[in-house]
């Protein structure tokens, strides 16, 4: 969803920064949860950037968003959406998959460059369910958990209309969750985490175990249209680790709907219908088989939505 502006539009926007495991994002967002056209810019991360490149590539795309802000349009404020952990009380973020920083302080750092208007910072699983509660698959559903995955596998909770209490930022983070059934281990020190199952990469690392020889997630979405077996499994395997964490958050507190972006989301449509094979084995509780599992409706804008709704919608925030 993207809106044109005509010179002399005065209405107020947000600046919403997007930062994960491959990328780094910035657009402006009005108040319908709308781009700019033409504000949105992007910079590769990754796992072998330096800190100091990565805070070229923040500064990069914030500036450049900021120039296509028309002359007589407020900025209202900046929403970052960060992948996680985050820390909240110090606006810093340790994102698991990039290892150069460790309590990097990217809030402070994007205020430098915006200078003097304020900056809300949230873990990217948040951001994306907020999206979806406020423009997204989520509209209407008071109890539901946004996910993306991706190069990592992250997560956020609204509940009664309200993102859920969380003292460090860090509260939704699903990817993290234990699933039954997999012992593979994660980089948080934990196995059998899901993202360690059903992100991309750690997709196609299992593929490639088993004789695949792709090796992007792009090859394995192409091996799967093509019936390919082992791409066939990697799918079902992650997808029944999704419906797994699923079923246990829905058991924990009671979700109508689950939204899932992120470019691995996309792998395939049978990852959905995996994920909700897994959920109805849950025979004899119905309140956690009526948990809906439905792919994000804002393809891959949610997270820049969702950091658009910090600014915007400050009262879906606790």
């Amino acid at each position: 969803m993207s809106r044109a502006y005509a010179e002399g539009m005065s209405e107020p926007l947000a600046l919403a920064v997007d930062f994960g495991g491959t990328k780094v994002e910035a657009a402006l967002v009005d108040g319908r949860g709308e781009l700019v056209v033409g504000s949105r810019n992007r910079r590769p991360t990754g796992a072998g950037a330096s800190s100091s490149e990565l805070d070229a590539s923040v500064r990069d795309v914030v500036s450049a968003a900021l120039v296509a802000r028309p002359a007589d349009a407020p900025l209202l404020g900046v929403g970052v959406g960060a992948a996680g952990p985050v820390d909240l009380d110090h606006g810093t973020v340790s994102p698991l998959n990039v290892p150069a920083w460790r309590g990097h302080p990217l809030a402070e750092r994007i205020a430098e460059i915006v200078g003097g208007v304020p900056v809300t910072l949230r873990i990217d699983g948040l951001c994306i369910a907020l999206a979806e509660y406020w423009v997204g698959a989520g509209a209407g559903s008071a109890n539901m958990l946004g996910m993306v995955v991706s190069t990592g596998v992250g997560g956020g909770l609204v509940l009664g209309g309200r993102a859920v209490p969380s003292p460090t930022g860090n509260a939704g983070h699903i990817g993290h969750v234990e699933v039954g059934g997999f012992d593979d281990p994660c980089a948080c020190g934990g196995s059998g985490c899901l993202e360690a199952v059903a992100s991309g990469p750690r997709t196609v690392a299992w593929a490639r175990t088993q004789g695949f020889t792709g090796e992007t997630g792009e090859d394995l979405a192409l091996a799967h249209a093509a019936g390919d077996p082992i791409a066939l499994a990697a799918v079902e395997r992650a997808g029944t680790a999704i419906g797994r964490a699923v079923a246990s958050s829905a058991n924990l507190v009671d979700l109508d709907l689950v939204a899932i972006g992120g470019g691995f989301s996309r792998v395939a449509p049978a990852l959905f219908d995996h994920a909700r094979a897994a959920v109805a084995q849950r025979t004899a509780f119905p309140f956690v088989k009526r948990v809906a599992i439905v792919p994000s409706a804002l393809s891959d804008e949610g997270p820049l939505i969702g950091a658009a709704a910090l600014v915007h919608r400050p009262e879906l925030l606790v």
